[in-house]
């Protein structure tokens, strides 16, 4: 009997043994003073598995993220895009976890989670409450172990279809979307894996099968190939070991090795072009630039700055300023295995581009002779450090950085490195790179040309692509097995959670100025920043009064961020940048914004530009022909693009004619043209006032302290400013289709939908939410999973509440396939219509009441997120409880409660349906629907339907007062509806 203890005994010591030789602790880095840097804990596992954990006990949070060292430079010719691709499978279940049930389990545990896919790498990650760590831990390492044998032909399909919409949606029926796409094919050798795109292309999705797409995830996807990443209010020990138990018996992949290829070598100037349904001809230069974290990096981008980034950028004087073009721009974008120095430029119409190519090449010219300032160098540091910071004010932002270190240099501390790098940029080093990469070297100068606009390219083409000497590399996928963990423990059983964390509402203080501005401030010490945000109530809703002067509003806003008495908008710029602070002024439906980031280091410095840019705006007449010129042109391009012209009619059909909520915020083409400089001044002058002014204010900096920096806006001048009522002059009697033509388009973009109610935060609108949470809010909603999981007609699908003070409209819709877009709209209105008549079911409401009740962890995490709690609180005028309110509303809404709710606020039957798209293809469809389809031009405004003249028949004595064949008014009785 005393021989089993013992047996026992010893094999506890044998497992303990072997549990220990799994994970090797590579190193640990923790913080010294206040350098930057993010403390972490790097372990490997026995299969290769690289484990990386940052411990922040700050909120009650986790993030996890898986990255594996797989893109779509991994891929071969004929097989673009299965990077991507597996993105999507890898959410369509495994052999533990349902179909769907990965989205379902992380939003109902009160997570949000995404996956996305570059050349270089894939990675999934999810932010849930600190107490769901393990599971999320189990969904991950399920799908890295235990994918394939749920991939089924089904499956495959369906997310081939989603692809397809997203490819429409991104790329082919997006404005300038397939620019990079000819760059990269034209820029790199045939074969390069950088010479096509992440998403692919139609021809090889159709081209392929389920079991191309197994091999794919066989050869890439061990835990020898992969990152996990956990950052948050996590114990490492804890960590280990649940990583041990989920990832640890997964065998290891085969080996991966780096990839080598050549940089691209041009010798001459590549000229290329392509037509695009688009306004403004495109002119993209493109020189080969350097990988991601070679040393040349830094000075490059410094380069990309001076010449086009920024008011103080060359081609911004040169092009921006000179109304030559209303878009330049200069961008250095890195990849592993190669760079890409690019210039842009988006002429307005009558100018050419090659005349654009010619002032981009004087404009290097006048650098050469202008050389790098010392202001430069200060700009481009300070912005850099202040961007470095930012980046850090989430769990989710420093994990994501830990991941992508380790990934690509194999150093998660690589950030005291890269900021070494940055910090050392010479003046010297600018100008060697430039020498060295850009004088003199050929480039890809792509024209993208508008179709039926008489503009010519550039120059003419003159490169084909060549497959001489192209080689197909051996990428290994012959032999591959497919190996599970053998396990000792039940996988198919879901972690239990932990104990709820505590969520605590962020404290905060408030105060007012004697002029009326009412202030609210909450202390955030996790990084060394101030942000503010002051908000004006009025805006576009304040040309009720003048609607003749449509897009004034905007125009203002516009011009405050230009000149001021004392600064030029360059001068202001350039001191802003030197600090690493931004201020900028935005006009919106209800209000202007003036938002407010710095230091608390450069605090000062920036607050006394705030009181120059709000107090002394010059509107100068220069700044006003060009930024009226910018904004018509802008009304004129908004026709080129579908969601816009989506947008722009459905607040039309919601508002009504006459409503200045019809009339888009940046005004019409007759509005604006009758804009003078002095009808700026006076909006100005009569609407921004402290009187109907917030502010809110988030950051490193307690009230006693903030509150004398701010003793300048005492000066601020009390004015009487009166809002417009709120009216709504617009009702729908009953359901009919809209149908506006977009020539051609891929996709049709749908709406559906009703003016609501206004906001609340306890009441109606708060509770509608709630019952629209699982119509059309949650990814697992009915909308969304039946036309894009099911279907496969779309990218997403949803429907929301969104409402104002005043306003708030019910809205559902989608981007669809053109081909299916009847289709779509049947299953948009009968899903709202089943919901609407048979309510909710019982698992809806728990995974609702779940689902929102355990989100509150992940609400005020950042000092932005703070910031927009805190401006909801002083711009409704909410209960310091409000919160307390809302989660007992919650708690105890019945499921009766929530089907009345539905009855009452899904009128299915009385709601605007709105369909932009190819009218040729989807009209004698949506005829067949039995909806009364109304046609209207992508203004709003109805359509005349050709009727054919009536054949003049002769003549007949008429009796009095009836209409004589053929006459006018007979002909009118037979027209259709407008």
């Amino acid at each position: 009997m005393t021989k089993k203890p013992n047996l026992i005994l010893l094999l506890c010591l044998l497992a303990s043994t072997w549990t220990q030789a799994q994970t090797k602790l590579v190193e640990k880095v923790t913080k010294k003073g206040s350098e930057l840097v993010i403390p972490y804990e790097k372990h490997v596992l026995s299969n290769g598995l690289t484990l990386v954990i940052h411990e922040d006990h700050s909120d009650p949070i986790a993030h996890v993220d898986v990255t594996y060292h797989v893109g779509s430079a991994r891929e071969e010719i004929g097989k673009s895009g299965f990077a991507h691709f597996f993105e999507h499978m890898m959410f369509q279940g495994s052999d533990h976890v349902g179909d769907e049930e990965h989205f379902k389990i992380v939003s109902e545990s009160g997570g949000d989670l995404n996956g996305t896919t570059n050349r270089d790498r894939t990675n999934y990650f999810e932010t849930l409450p600190s107490n769901q760590l393990e599971t999320a831990l189990w969904l991950e390492a399920d799908r890295m172990g235990f994918l394939l044998d749920a991939v089924n032909q089904r499956k495959f399909e369906v997310q081939r279809s989603t692809v397809k919409n997203e490819r429409g949606q991104n790329y082919d029926n997006r404005p300038y979307g397939l620019a990079t796409e000819y760059t990269a094919k034209n820029l790199y050798p045939y074969g390069h894996p950088y010479s096509w795109l992440t998403i692919g292309y139609v021809e090889d999705l159709d081209r392929v099968d389920v079991n191309d797409l197994k091999n794919f995830f066989l050869r890439w996807y061990g835990p020898n190939n992969a990152v996990v990443t956990v950052g948050g209010d996590v114990n490492p020990k804890e960590v280990v070991k649940l990583a041990e138990k989920y990832f640890g018996p997964i065998p290891r992949g085969p080996e991966v090795k780096p990839t080598k290829v050549p940089a691209p070598v041009l010798a001459q100037d590549r000229y290329i072009s392509y037509e695009d349904n688009i306004r403004f001809p495109m002119l993209r230069m493109t020189f080969p630039g350097v990988p991601t974290f070679h040393p040349d990096e830094a000075a490059l981008d410094c380069l990309a700055e001076i010449l086009g980034q920024g008011k103080n950028s060359i081609l911004y004087k040169n092009l921006i300023i000179s109304q030559k073009a209303v878009q330049a721009t200069v961008s250095h974008p890195t990849s592993e295995l190669s760079g890409e120095f690019t210039f842009v430029a988006l002429p307005y119409p009558g100018q050419r581009l090659d005349s654009m190519e010619t002032i981009i090449r004087q404009s290097l010219a006048e650098f050469e002779k202008r050389g790098v300032s010392d202001d430069d160098i200060s700009r481009f540091k300070a912005s850099y450090e202040a961007g470095e910071i930012n980046g850090l004010s989430s769990v989710a932002g420093k994990v994501s950085q830990l991941a992508q270190y380790q990934t690509f240099t194999g150093n998660p501390n690589y950030i005291t490195k890269q900021m070494k790098n940055y910090m050392g940029v010479t003046k010297a080093d600018v100008m060697r790179v430039y020498n060295q990469y850009i004088k003199g070297k050929k480039a890809v100068i792509l024209s993208v040309i508008p179709k039926g606009q008489n503009v010519a390219a550039a120059a003419p083409d003159n490169y084909k692509i060549s497959q001489e000497g192209y080689k197909a590399p051996d990428y290994g996928y012959d032999g591959l097995k497919y190996a599970k963990a053998k396990d000792n423990f039940d996988r198919s059983k879901r972690p239990a959670s932990g104990k709820n964390p505590v969520v605590k509402i962020p404290p905060f203080w408030t105060d007012k100025f004697e002029n009326g501005i009412k202030v609210i401030g909450a202390k955030n010490d996790e990084i060394p920043t101030v942000t503010l945000l002051f908000t004006i109530q009025g805006g576009h809703r304040m040309s009720a009064l003048e609607p003749s002067k449509a897009g004034v509003a905007s125009l203002t806003a516009s011009l405050m961020n230009e000149d001021t008495e004392n600064y030029t908008a360059e001068q202001m710029s350039n001191e802003l940048e030197k600090l690493g602070s931004s201020i900028s002024i935005a006009s919106g439906a209800e209000s202007y914004t003036v938002s407010v980031q710095s230091l608390v280091k450069n605090l000062d410095a920036t607050l006394k530009l705030l009181e120059e840019r709000m107090y002394h705006p010059k509107f100068a007449q220069d700044d006003f022909e060009r930024l009226k010129k910018q904004q018509l042109e802008g009304i004129a391009n908004q026709n080129t693009q579908p969601t816009v012209i989506a947008s722009k009619v459905y607040n039309r059909l919601l508002f009504g004619e006459g409503n200045i909520r019809a009339v888009p915020q940046s005004g019409t083409e007759e509005t604006v043209k009758s804009i003078t400089l002095e009808d700026v001044k006076n909006f100005y002058k009569k609407n921004f006032s402290p009187t109907v002014t917030n502010l809110v204010i988030v950051g490193d900096i307690d009230q006693p302290t903030i509150m004398p920096k701010l003793s300048f806006l005492n000066k601020w001048e009390k004015k009487d400013v009166s809002l417009p009522p709120a009216t709504i002059t617009k009702t729908i009697d009953k359901t009919k289709v809209y149908l506006v033509d977009k020539e051609k388009a891929p996709q049709s973009e749908i709406r559906v939908g009703y003016v609501a109610m206004p906001f609340d935060a306890t009441g109606e609108y708060y509770k509608s939410n709630i019952m629209n949470y699982v119509l059309g809010d949650a990814f697992n909603s009915r909308i969304n999973l039946n036309l894009r999981e099911d279907k496969g007609y779309t990218y997403g699908a949803y429907s929301f509440f969104s409402g104002t003070k005043s306003v708030g409209p019910f809205t559902s819709g989608a981007g669809v396939r053109a081909n299916v877009t009847d289709s779509a709209l049947v299953e948009i209105v009968k899903e709202i219509t089943n919901y609407r008549d048979s309510g909710i079911t019982d698992a809806e409401l728990a995974f609702t009441k779940s689902s929102i009740g355990q989100s509150d962890a992940l609400e005020y995490e950042t000092g932005f997120q703070k910031a927009g709690f805190l401006n909801q609180i002083i711009q409704y005028n909410l209960e310091a409880d409000f919160v307390d309110k809302q989660n007992e509303i919650l708690k105890t809404i019945t499921k009766e409660e929530i089907n009345a709710l539905a009855k009452k606020h899904l009128p299915i039957e009385k709601m605007n349906i709105l369909v932009v798209g190819d009218k040729e293809l989807m009209k004698p469809k949506l005829e067949k629907l039995g909806y009364e389809l109304v046609e209207l031009d992508k203004e709003g405004n109805p359509v005349q339907v050709q009727v054919a003249p009536a054949v003049e028949e002769p003549r007949s004595e008429a009796p009095a007062g009836a209409a004589a064949p053929g006459s006018t008014e007979k002909k009118k009785k037979g027209k259709k509806s407008k």
